[in-house]
């Protein structure tokens, strides 16, 4: 049995560093003076595993000092009835990438596997007694109750499937039939724990301790997801997207709430080394050393330093996917989109792109309108200062003069296509393009695209169905991409902007308009 001071100690190392917030505090007091804790950590197969999963590996490797006993289960049962997010032919690859990767992460940071161990979800939740008991629990909990809980965790869409309803529940069951105290957890899974305090006693099983870690915002001051490619870094993105993705990451000196570098350098940085080296030219009074999370920082001299912080931790990673094995692996586990062949072989002229004219090339994104002024050598044009959640305010030309009010549009949410090649409009380099509603044969009926409510600069705007492309980095105006997918968007008659009758959306809802039923998009 512990000592008084070592069951206090061990309880202090579990929520060490990373402000870690437990339901049931006592029951976790009481078990810790009486033996080691069993603690699970489960992660759906889906999209390809991000930094922001530093943050839950730093905290195993505290549950392993701790002598706690941890299980990783890589949900892919979860991942499958998640709106289909792994098809079921890619379960068994998703699974293989998943415990790789997850591996190759807790190895950079110095965690022993031997003291580990990796459970596959599909082995057990297959099981007739499983099965019965997803049956007995489906008879108790509520459709509201189940959608409730895995509001921050599952897919919301306006038909949601029925597999989404289950989802929560066998995360629930996870507990009794992996023979843990405790699970492990982002506070996005909040509500699927207090479901499963609330219906595990009903089914005659204990309740559990629930730990949960706060949430790292991605790097446009959202959530790190992995289907929004701009708000995240990948494990095996290279030294170059690396420096891109800081570069364009949201750093608003003063805003410590949404800023995904901040979060970054205060739940996984220090926890791992307890300080953090920030990188100077000597003129500015060389490296310095920093202890505190408190003290101040300048943005530039912050991206800089996590950036070499970054590439550390990533390089031990990126090397154990060099080998073909692995770089296979991670082809088949996620295939490119499938592309169309030549409709005719040899012959040139019936070759086509247009499978590959998708509108997840483009990089839409709220803007916040800070100030606007008419262009001073053209009366049509506005001069606007928008904010994308970059460092700093896009330059954009539009020619909203004949349609929209200065004043209509100071300080209000637009959506912008922002990779377009920039072009100069009377003799000012217009840096996007503000996507508005128009009327065909009616060139007085022009209006701006509306955000959701809540939304901030830079949240990213995607066609439904397409949110897990990339952007080009630049659309290449001989391509005429946008010019292609322009022709497919509208406004449908419920004022909601489509592409070939898909809204288009932020992870807040729908973008749309005041009026224009029926019209167009440009």
């Amino acid at each position: 049995a512990h000592t008084l001071f070592s069951w206090q100690f061990v309880l202090q190392l579990l929520t060490l560093n990373s402000q870690i917030e437990v339901l049931g505090e006592e029951k976790l007091k009481q078990l810790l003076q009486e033996r080691e804790l069993k603690v699970y950590w489960g992660t759906a197969t889906t999209g390809k595993p991000h930094v922001a999963y530093f943050v839950p590996m730093s905290k195993i490797a505290d549950f392993l000092k701790a002598g706690c006993e941890v299980t990783i289960l890589f949900a892919d049962l979860h991942a499958y009835l998640d709106n289909m997010k792994a098809p079921w032919e890619l379960l068994e690859l998703r699974v293989q990438y998943y415990e790789q990767v997850i591996k190759a992460m807790l190895e950079s940071i110095g965690v022993p596997l031997e003291k580990l161990r990796f459970v596959k979800g599909t082995d057990y939740q297959l099981s007739r007694e499983y099965t019965l008991d997803v049956y007995r629990l489906s008879s108790m909990v509520t459709e509201h109750d189940a959608k409730k809980a895995g509001a921050e965790v599952v897919k919301q869409v306006d038909h949601p499937l029925l597999s989404g309803l289950l989802y929560p529940g066998l995360q629930a069951l996870d507990e009794e039939y992996l023979k843990v105290d405790a699970q492990f957890g982002g506070v996005d899974q909040r509500k699927i724990f207090t479901l499963a305090e609330k219906y595990l006693p009903s089914l005659g099983y204990t309740k559990r301790i629930h730990m949960m870690n706060p949430m790292v915002p991605g790097l446009t001051g959202t959530k790190m997801s992995s289907s929004e490619e701009e708000s995240k870094i990948d494990l095996l993105d290279k030294k170059d997207d690396v420096k891109k993705k800081l570069k364009k990451a949201f750093c608003e000196p003063g805003n410590i709430q949404n800023n995904g570098i901040l979060s970054f350098v205060k739940h996984v940085l220090f926890p791992l080394s307890s300080e953090f080296v920030i990188k100077r030219d000597p003129k500015w009074g060389g490296d310095k050393v920093y202890t505190s999370y408190e003290e101040q920082i300048h943005p530039g001299d912050l991206k800089a330093s996590v950036e070499v912080a970054l590439n550390k931790l990533l390089d031990p990673i990126r090397k154990k996917f060099e080998t073909p094995e692995l770089r296979k692996l991670t082809s088949q586990a996620y295939p490119e989109p499938t592309k169309n062949k030549f409709a005719a072989k040899g012959n040139p002229k019936n070759a086509t792109e247009e499978d590959d004219v998708v509108p997840s090339r483009l990089d839409l994104r709220v803007g916040k309108v800070i100030s606007v002024e008419k262009h001073p050598d053209a009366d049509s044009l506005y001069l606007e200062k928008i904010d994308v959640g970059e460092e700093q305010p896009r330059t954009v030309v539009s020619g909203l003069v004949a349609y929209v009010s200065q004043e209509e549009l100071q300080d209000r949410l637009v959506i912008l296509l922002c990779n377009l090649k920039p072009q100069k409009m009377r003799g000012i380099e217009s840096q996007a393009m503000l996507l508005c509603a128009s009327v065909e044969g009616d060139p007085r009926r022009v209006e701006p695209l509306n955000a959701p409510e809540g939304s901030a600069p830079g949240d990213r705007v995607y066609v439904e169905g397409f949110e897990s492309g990339k952007p080009d980095d630049e659309l290449k105006p001989k391509k005429k991409v946008f010019e292609k997918l322009q022709v497919d968007l509208k406004i449908s008659d419920e004022c909601i902007a489509q592409w070939k009758e898909k809204d288009l959306m932020t992870k807040l809802g729908k973008i749309t308009c005041k009026t224009l039923k029926g019209g167009n998009i440009s």
